[in-house]
């Protein structure tokens, strides 16, 4: 369902009899670093120009009133009574427990959101959400919240609420994102470089498997909980080393024998291949190396589904697809995995002729119709 930031206003007058504040907050791609935020690496996210509008306004009292214009669902609740509810509430609600827990002044205020950012597409919908209510909040109540605080804030929040431990990159990249650029985030330090991104020459395509996951204690956590199994034995074994940065492959190659958990070794060889393929792509970007960029964009996608085990058989499928065609610069899984879309990096003139074989290869296979998006990268979160 694709609602315009007009419906979205329209709906909130309709419902609240006010003038709201209005608010885009975008979706995020990442084109190399997938599963790195929490291993304290490097990623390279990008804000896109497909999102989340928010309408909101104070209504005087100690009652949050919030419509999903997606869902078609009502959320109302007292401030003092905020707790924990199944589905998308916990998104909003883990923001406002976060924002009260700070002691800041929050008091009822009414909402209306929705957009454009499929589910389950790797899209990161979920830090869309939540940074564009924090924004939001931060605006109408004159709250003086950094955006660095707003990101770590809204982390926190899906840490707590919807119960996924998540890293940084997404609601990063959300609220700190620049139109035409790309983000080298530090996920140590939080210290970012902004890259141009040069797209005279290939299109951001991205092709929806429509395999949907869920992340909440799943498969997700499980995968941070081996990274950090294997992270205390390599500390054990490398006492100068503090994150999986101060290791290279090699190393861990070298105490295979070490890991007595053969799926541990394999989490910690990606996490070091795809930290190095990471600072690689930015000096590839700063040389606006597309080619290049591309081929590490295949590999890190072959580590997603080697030795992190992220992948399913129909984005492994997606992604040998685009491997025929020379004009695909490079392909992979984005985003938890088990589903959602892959990135593909596609000469302009070529997208419709390719993207029709491939969805139509892609249905001919499972029969499933598989979604494809052109993106462009956007401004982070903002006011209307």
């Amino acid at each position: 369902m694709i609602l315009s930031v007009q419906e979205i206003a329209a709906l909130f007058k309709e419902k609240f009899y006010n003038d709201p504040r209005l608010f885009f907050s975008p979706g995020r791609i990442n084109f190399i670093g997938e599963h790195i935020d929490y291993n304290d690496g490097f990623v390279m996210p990008a804000a896109i120009d497909k999102g989340i509008f928010f309408a909101v306004a104070p209504n005087n009292t100690n009652t949050v009133n919030i419509y999903s214009a997606e869902m078609h669902e009502e959320l109302h609740i007292a401030l003092h009574d905020i707790h924990k509810i199944d589905g998308w509430k916990n998104y909003i609600l883990g923001v406002i427990d976060q924002l009260l827990k700070r002691n800041y002044p929050v008091k009822g205020f009414d909402a209306v959101f929705g957009g454009f950012l499929p589910v389950g597409a790797g899209l990161s919908s979920s830090a869309a959400v939540e940074c564009g209510l924090a924004f939001a909040l931060n605006d109408i109540f004159d709250l003086n919240i950094s955006k660095v605080d707003i990101t770590l804030i809204c982390q926190k929040a899906e840490h707590t609420y919807p119960g996924v431990q998540c890293g940084i990159m997404d609601q990063f990249a959300s609220v700190m994102g620049k139109k035409d650029h790309v983000l080298l985030l530090d996920c140590n330090t939080l210290h970012y470089d902004l890259l141009p991104f040069n797209t005279d020459e290939y299109a951001i395509v991205l092709i929806n498997s429509k395999v949907h996951h869920s992340l909440a204690g799943g498969e997700y956590n499980v995968r941070r909980q081996q990274s950090e199994k294997g992270m205390q034995l390599l500390k054990e074994k490398y006492p100068f080393a503090k994150t999986f940065r101060d290791i290279t492959p090699q190393q861990v190659k070298d105490i295979k024998a070490t890991f007595d958990d053969a799926d541990v070794y394999k989490r910690c060889l990606y996490v070091t291949e795809e930290i190095e393929r990471t600072q690689k792509g930015a000096l590839l970007l700063k040389a606006r190396n597309i080619k290049d960029f591309g081929e590490l964009m295949f590999k890190t996608h072959e580590g997603l589904s080697k030795l992190y085990n992220v992948s399913c058989e129909e984005l492994d499928f997606l992604v040998d697809r685009a491997k025929e065609h020379p004009e695909i610069a490079g392909s992979r899984l984005m985003g938890g995995g088990f589903g959602g879309c892959t990135i593909n990096l596609i000469k302009h003139d070529k997208v419709e002729e390719i993207t029709c074989a491939i969805v139509k290869q892609y249905k001919e296979k499972f029969g499933i119709e598989a979604e494809v998006y052109s993106m462009r990268l956007s401004d982070g979160t903002h006011i209307l």
